[in-house]
């Protein structure tokens, strides 16, 4: 019994030592976390600026007028012999539909015409018959008011026959397209084969004559920018100096790029090819929006659908993130409009590696440390 009792002694012994020595074992392997570094960042003080817009912008050389052009009526487009980039001449043909059934509704119509024609004769033949003999008196007078009525309603229904025929003959000529005007096909929009719809575009034909220079500009500049106002630019391809002046203004912001269509009507004489590039200068228009605030695009971070910036809280030495709205882009900035105030410090490089409440250090040039005066007396 005894020796019993010593043998489980000596196995919880055992198990109470190697217990012991797994828990320190533990203990001394753990090993505390590192602090996160302390990162230094480039700081700059928000502060208003009057905004300069101008700059050179690219355009390209539209005709001033340039037209859709499609059937009058609707049919199989068995022809188009014209393609993009062809010269064409007033009243060439551009494109042409089935037209037998035009033809023959325009048949049927000059046959109603012939019948109306008979009729219409035949009751004039009537009326001049009646007439002698009412000069006779052989027949009253009211007889031969009636065979004048008659008369006149088929004179009527072959006026109506008539109009009925040329309205068919119309609608048998709209199946053939022509060129309004003299010009150049910049877009097809249908082929042969296709079945078109009445008043559906099916060439897009450039007129000859002045030509405009269009371009994107944006919202500040437009408001700056005014009816007739005169511009400079150059053809990007022979470096030719241009003169024109501002023809048109949108009235509203493209719905995906939020600018605004500028129309720059060009010198006529300068006989420029459709679709060239062109480099139109608008001088620098300074204070046309007062105190704006302007930041690096390195500042800018992009937060879902907006952008943001790190601003610095300098009683805790910590950044976090402050949603601001962007207006424009001025050269490699951008100009903000609202979110920030003048005298906040916000974070200008390295926004990707910072998170929000974390303790950073300002960032101070060597060269700029080292040319620093030294306090007297060290």
């Amino acid at each position: 019994m005894p020796s019993s009792l010593s043998l489980a002694a000596r196995r919880v012994f055992h198990w109470c030592a190697l217990a012991a020595f797994l828990t320190t074992l533990w203990a001394c392997s753990k090993s505390e976390a590192p602090p996160a570094p302390l990162r230094s960042v480039k700081l700059l003080t928000v502060s208003g600026t009057d905004l300069a817009v101008g700059g050179e912008f690219s355009a390209e050389v539209r005709a001033r007028v340039e037209s859709r052009l499609g059937f009058r009526v609707g049919g199989k487009l068995v022809q188009r012999p014209v393609d993009v980039g062809q010269r064409v001449a007033a009243g060439q043909l551009l494109a042409l539909i089935d037209a037998q059934d035009y033809q023959l509704a325009a048949q049927a119509a000059q046959a109603q015409v012939s019948a109306a024609q008979s009729q219409r004769d035949l009751a004039a033949a009537e009326f001049k018959r009646f007439e002698a003999l009412t000069a006779q008196n052989f027949i009253s007078g009211a007889e031969l008011e009636r065979r004048e009525a008659g008369l006149k309603s088929a004179e009527a229904a072959l006026s109506q026959a008539k109009a009925q025929a040329q309205a068919q003959n119309n609608q048998a000529g709209y199946a053939r397209l022509t060129a309004s005007h003299a010009g150049v096909i910049t877009a097809i929009e249908a082929e042969a084969g296709q079945v078109v719809s009445a008043g559906q575009p099916i060439v897009r034909l450039a007129h000859e004559g002045p030509r405009d220079a269009v371009f994107a500009a944006s919202e500040q500049l437009a408001l700056a920018l005014k009816i007739g106002q005169s511009m400079t630019a150059t053809l990007l391809s022979t470096g030719q100096p241009l003169k024109g002046k501002i023809r048109e203004l949108a009235a509203s912001a493209d719905p995906m790029t939020r600018t605004y269509a500028v129309k720059l009507a060009l010198d006529a004489s300068a006989n420029l090819p459709l679709g060239a590039t062109v480099n139109v200068h608008a001088a620098p228009i300074s204070g046309s929006q007062a105190e704006v605030i302007k930041l690096p695009t390195s500042a800018l971070r992009q937060e879902g659908a907006g952008s943001a910036v790190w601003v610095l809280d300098e009683a805790s030495m910590t950044v976090n993130l402050k949603p601001v709205q962007v207006a424009t882009v001025d050269g490699n900035q951008v100009v903000i409009s609202g979110g920030l105030q003048a005298g906040q410090k916000v974070v200008s490089a390295g926004v990707h590696v910072l998170t929000p409440g974390q303790k950073v250090t300002v960032y101070v040039d060597p060269a700029a440390k080292a040319a620093a005066p030294t306090p007297s007396g060290r």
